[in-house]
């Protein structure tokens, strides 16, 4: 399957500048297939890329902090009823790029609980998707300071979101011990004061390559 993606990514990149050629504007598109199919493909440079991107990072912006792909509103599930042989990857590209417009501006989406038990609508536990599971998101808050007793004082609220076998999203806690060191996170030697806030999110594409961004506030 990953040479599937590999090509449904390579086509994605080919194509997208002749379909950004139309007059349907980037948030027509159904923005969590554009999501999943840009991100496997490692965000190719194209305009709808550089707009599911943002929804993206957007969505780990606080407040709320949502889970940064909701592959539960892509509707991957009617590859099945395609009479055509196409792969999953393939109709996704299909359902995202051609399908009729969706529009996503137009009516408000509800908040995404904290914890997410939807799922993709088809089955993605084999490994052609781990980069979807590869996404890790960390809340980072963490706080040291000196007491007046010379004692010091640690606070480590620190949670991961991560994704499930399907695609469902939990958080659970976490550590700044855990959190990767592509963060801006850098704790100084000794007990010097120091408070660091942030949301950072990682992920691999399908070729294994690494990609992050963090959003300090």
């Amino acid at each position: 399957m990953k040479h599937v993606i590999h090509g449904v990514a390579t086509a994605t990149t080919i194509s997208i500048s002749g379909l950004m050629a139309s007059s349907a504007p980037a948030q027509a598109y159904q923005v969590d297939c554009a999501i999943l199919l840009c991100l496997a493909g490692g965000w190719p440079a194209s305009a709808p890329c550089t707009h599911a991107r943002a929804v993206f990072i957007r969505r780990i912006t606080p407040w709320p902090i949502e889970p940064p792909l909701q592959i539960w509103r892509c509707p991957m599930g009617v590859s099945f009823k395609d009479p055509s042989q196409m792969s999953p990857m393939e109709r996704l590209y299909d359902i995202t790029f051609r399908g009729a417009p969706e529009p996503q501006e137009s009516t408000p989406m509800p908040l995404v609980r904290v914890q997410a038990d939807e799922q993709a609508d088809i089955d993605i536990s084999g490994d052609a998707f781990d980069f979807v599971r590869s996404i890790r998101v960390y809340h980072i808050q963490y706080r040291q300071h000196k007491t007046r007793d010379d004692d010091c004082n640690r606070s480590d609220s620190t949670r991961l979101g991560s994704y499930g076998v399907q695609g469902d999203y939990r958080w659970t806690r976490s550590n700044v011990g855990q959190v990767p060191v592509a963060s801006g996170l850098s704790i100084p030697n000794g007990c010097g004061g120091y408070f660091y806030r942030s949301v950072f999110v990682d992920w691999r594409d399908h070729a294994g390559n690494y990609g992050s961004e963090e959003v300090r506030y």
